[in-house]
Parts: structure tokens; sequence; C-alpha cells
């Protein structure tokens, strides 16, 4: 099965910025999507971006206009670049790819902690 492994959160004072990183041990090219999802504590977990196989993206709105995802698919790995960060983006970051249309967002990797600091 397909391993998605997140790398790149921390702890950043409000303002920061961080990469986040998910490296794929198939094909990323082979997936028709994948994306990042957030949970924070006692929150519900929320689809942040997505990219799909032929290039298009989407985005929450509550991180429109600061988040950008993208991937490098000669080494089958996404990024999230998140900037301007706010307390309420503190949250685990995970990343999940969709085989195919008729599937929701499976594969998950065990995310990676953002912390973000007033």
């Amino acid at each position: 099965q397909v391993q998605l492994v997140e790398s790149g959160g921390g702890l950043v004072q409000a303002g920061g910025s961080l990469r986040l990183s998910c490296a794929s041990s198939e094909n990323i090219l082979s997936f028709y999507a994948m994306g990042w999802y957030r949970q924070a504590p006692g929150k519900q977990r929320e689809l942040v971006a997505a990219i799909k196989g032929d290039g298009t993206t989407m985005y929450a709105d509550s991180v429109k206009g600061r988040f950008t995802i993208s991937r490098d698919n000669a080494k089958n790995t996404m990024f999230l670049q998140l900037n301007s960060l706010k307390p309420e983006d503190t949250a685990v970051y995970y990343c999940a790819k969709r085989g195919n249309p008729n599937q929701d967002f499976t594969s998950w990797g065990h995310g990676t902690q953002v912390t973000v600091s007033s």
C-alpha cells in the first residue's frame, strides 16, 4: 500500500511561515488527487487544499491567499506552503490521496503538528 509521510511542522509565531512536505512511496501522478487536511483539538477535520492530477487546485476559504499547494512529480512529493500563519491554523496537518473519483481521500499519513503562537 502507498505510504505517505508528512514533515515540516513546528512552532512558529503568528505571521510566520512553514513549508510542509508529503513524501509518497508511489507515483503521485497515479492518484486522482492529493490533499492536505488539518484537525485542531475539538474541531472537525478540514480539507485545507487539494491538487488533482491535471494540476487543478482548491483551497478552503480559511486559508485561501495564505497557503499554496504544489508538488514535485519527479520526487513524488507534495508540499504545502503556509504563510501569514494565525493561531487558528494550529492543528495536525495530514497528507492524503484519492485514488479515483469514486473514492474519498484515503491512505493518510500520521500527520505533522503545526503550532502558531500569538
